[in-house]
């Protein structure tokens, strides 16, 4: 469901219920055609079988809502542990010699901007392409300075730690890149849009059988769905939406490593 990934919210919603309405009015023009000769079990088969494809519905909006939170609270935590890591550097970077420990101090301070700046890019390709090479070029400075200081004295403590927490550092933004790429597979979404309009088909059909439209209720029933599916979609998208992962963490460490 590649194509929904570029959605807004309001544009999500919209489609999702202009198809939902649709699936509820086939349903119902079907229902109608045989509402003349429908008798009192056909119409117990068709609410039985809505009744099972609405429990299959429920069953795998639970499914897919615990994905898309599972992911999104992943997401949360790399911030703060990416934060810590570069806190942790930074504090193990103040043990160093005086020309290193400036010229590292200074590094993980952009560093820390080039974080944010990757967040902060969205989905515009010169901005992540921009803020990728600058982590990139940070973490090469990074390391160089943590190999000066292992040759200068291969078994200084102080350069063992700032090695050690450097690492931790690289390793957590391939994590954190993994995790931004990380999304809900597509035939899974697929199977609930498709199982909704399954659903909805059956709730209009049953309509027709008694030959009212019953709108009002349908819509909302619609209207709610096509919600759920965009919150899922929402939590599935971590640079756009309005359900982001909070940068809090980051931004505090920026402060604090602002400070003499």
């Amino acid at each position: 469901m590649g194509f929904l990934i570029t959605w807004d919210e309001s544009t999500i919603v919209a489609v999702a219920l202009v198809l939902f309405l649709l699936a509820c009015e086939a349903g119902y023009r079907i229902g109608l055609k045989h509402h003349a000769g429908a008798n009192e079990p056909t119409r117990s088969h068709v609410n039985a079988l809505q009744a099972t494809v609405f429990g299959l519905l429920a069953l795998l909006l639970a499914f897919t809502v615990s994905m898309a939170l599972s992911r999104y609270e992943t997401r949360k935590e790399l911030v703060l542990a990416e934060a810590n890591a570069i806190g942790t550097a930074a504090l193990r970077a103040s043990l160093l010699a005086d020309a290193q420990r400036s010229e590292a101090t200074t590094l993980l301070r952009q560093y820390v901007d080039a974080r944010l700046a990757f967040y902060n890019a969205g989905i515009d390709p010169a901005r992540l392409a921009a803020a990728a090479a600058d982590t990139t070029r940070l973490q090469q400075a990074l390391w160089a300075i943590a190999v000066r200081t292992t040759k200068d004295d291969a078994r200084s403590v102080p350069a063992g730690l700032f090695v050690q927490a450097l690492n931790d550092v690289i390793d957590l933004d391939t994590k954190r890149a993994q995790a931004l790429r990380d999304h809900i597979p597509a035939p899974v979404l697929y199977l609930v849009l498709a199982t909704a309009l399954v659903a909805l088909g059956f709730l209009g059909a049953g309509c027709g059988l008694d030959a009212r439209r019953r709108f009002g209720s349908t819509a909302i029933v619609c209207l709610l769905l096509a919600l759920v599916l965009a919150v899922i979609l929402d939590l599935d998208r971590p640079r756009r939406g309005l359900i982001q992962v909070s940068q809090d963490s980051m931004l505090g460490l920026k402060a604090s490593l602002a400070k003499p």
